[in-house]
Parts: structure tokens; C-alpha cells; sequence
């Protein structure tokens, strides 16, 4: 593997991970997973299934505590249970395949999750994320009456309620058809104009069409960290990029 490059300045991180492992027993699930996402960027975390990236999101949004290495999220350490709370009040979360409470309506959903944040003006909040996400079809349907494109728009929607500065998108278009990965994709652009987003992806495509810098991981090991536009400079790199990709498609 070609040797990583070094991650763009931290010196105005909104993400920042600094030499991160998770071990289980004798399992490393990611080793040594350094990187910097600068504010108002949207950077893609790319890599096949089972390299590290949903344990490295799990630990950038203090859901996982790291065994070794340091996370800061907007100047806060999400490992540290009181600046863990303040962070989930500028942080949105989409995990993949999220747990949502199947019968409620989005319009349900979305009170009560406004309500259990302290959302102010939650009716305009959510006037926002039903446009944002296109969800008003399915407004008062239950959640477990919709199709995956539509959970994972109300999906989208919660995660965006609170009106985050960051948001942590794990597999976004996972399972989505055509049409609907064409929505997202223009809703995480169009989001990406006024937040940092990073969303993990094994897809090659996805990172093209959103992403302005790139972590590729590998085995729970960074390769490569940086622009989108260096990686492509970087024969080396960039062909070990597309056989990842490659090999996932297979």
C-alpha cells in the first residue's frame, strides 16, 4: 500500500482524528486513523465494507469511546460525556440503516425528536426539513408503511431538524434507487454550501459527485487523506482508489 499523505492543516478543524484504534481483544477494528475535515467542506470516507469507517463515525460521534487516540468535533471531545451533550446540540447523525420509530408519521417523529432537543420555532423547523427533504408525500403515513428511499429521507430530516453546523452521514444512499440517489446527492451539495458533512461511502460515483476532499481507509488504515484533486494527481494512490472500489463492486 502506498504510503499515506499527510491530512490538510488542522489548524481550524470542524472534525479531527488524531492516531485513533478501536481494539476488540485481538482485533483491531482501526489503527492509528489520523485526519481533518476544515469548516464547510463536504469530505467523503471511502473504503469497502469492513475497513473501519462506521467504528471511526461511531467515535467521531462519541457513540464509541476510541481505545487509543483523541477525537475533537467542533473543538469538543465527543468521549467526554459533558461535551458530549453539548456537541449532539451542533451535530447531526444519520447512521446507516438509523432506527426510527416505525409507528409513528415523520410528522410524529419529528415533534417528538423536536420536542426531546428543545428545538426553538420547531414548527418552522420542521416546515424546513419537510422542503429540504422532500418528504411532505408521506407526512402522515407511518414510518413502517414507506419505502427505504422515503426512511431514509425522514431519516435526513431528523438528523437535520436541530439545524446542525456538522453533519455525519453513514452510507446515505445505501439501498436507494436511482432517482433517489440523485436526490440526496443534490441535498447533500446543497447542504454542503453552509456545513461540514462527512459521509462514508464504497462508492466511487458518490465521491465524484459531492465530495471536495477524501479519507480512503483500508483495513481500519488511513492510505490516503487530502483533496479530491491531489488524489487524482497521485497515479499510485489514485489507482489504488479505483482497485478499492473495484474490489467492492465484485
Amino acid at each position: 500500500m502506498a504510503k499515506a499523505k499527510a491530512s490538510p492543516s488542522s489548524a481550524a478543524a470542524s472534525i479531527e482524528a488524531k492516531d485513533v484504534s478501536k481494539i476488540y481483544g485481538h482485533f483491531a477494528a482501526i489503527q492509528n486513523v489520523s485526519f481533518s475535515v476544515r469548516p464547510g467542506t463536504v469530505a467523503a470516507f471511502l473504503g469497502p465494507n469492513g475497513a473501519g469507517k462506521s467504528t471511526t463515525m461511531k467515535i467521531l460521534t462519541g457513540y464509541l469511546a476510541p481505545t487509543t487516540g483523541s477525537v475533537s468535533m467542533l473543538g469538543l471531545n465527543p468521549s467526554d460525556p459533558a461535551q458530549r451533550i453539548v456537541l449532539a446540540r451542533r451535530l447531526g447523525y444519520l447512521p446507516e440503516n438509523g432506527p426510527l420509530y416505525r409507528d409513528m408519521t415523520p410528522n410524529e417523529l419529528l415533534h417528538f425528536l423536536g420536542n426531546v432537543r428543545g428545538v426553538s420555532n420547531l414548527s418552522a423547523a420542521i416546515d424546513r426539513v419537510v422542503s429540504q427533504c422532500a418528504i411532505k408525500s408521506v407526512f402522515e403515513k407511518p414510518i413502517y408503511k414507506l419505502s427505504k428511499g422515503f426512511r431514509q429521507r425522514v431519516g435526513m430530516a431528523q438528523a437535520l431538524l436541530h439545524d446542525p453546523e456538522v453533519l455525519i452521514l453513514d452510507e446515505p444512499t445505501s439501498g436507494l434507487d436511482p432517482l433517489q440517489i440523485r436526490e440526496v446527492r443534490k441535498l447533500i451539495r446543497d447542504l454542503g454550501k453552509t456545513k461540514t458533512i462527512l459521509l462514508s461511502t464504497h462508492i466511487l460515483q458518490e465521491v465524484e459527485a459531492v465530495a471536495e476532499s477524501v479519507i480512503l481507509i483500508n483495513e481500519g488504515r488511513v492510505a490516503y487523506a487530502g483533496s479530491l484533486v491531489d488524489l487524482k494527481k497521485d497515479s499510485t494512490i489514485e489507482q489504488r482508489f479505483y482497485d478499492l472500489c473495484e474490489k467492492e463492486v465484485a
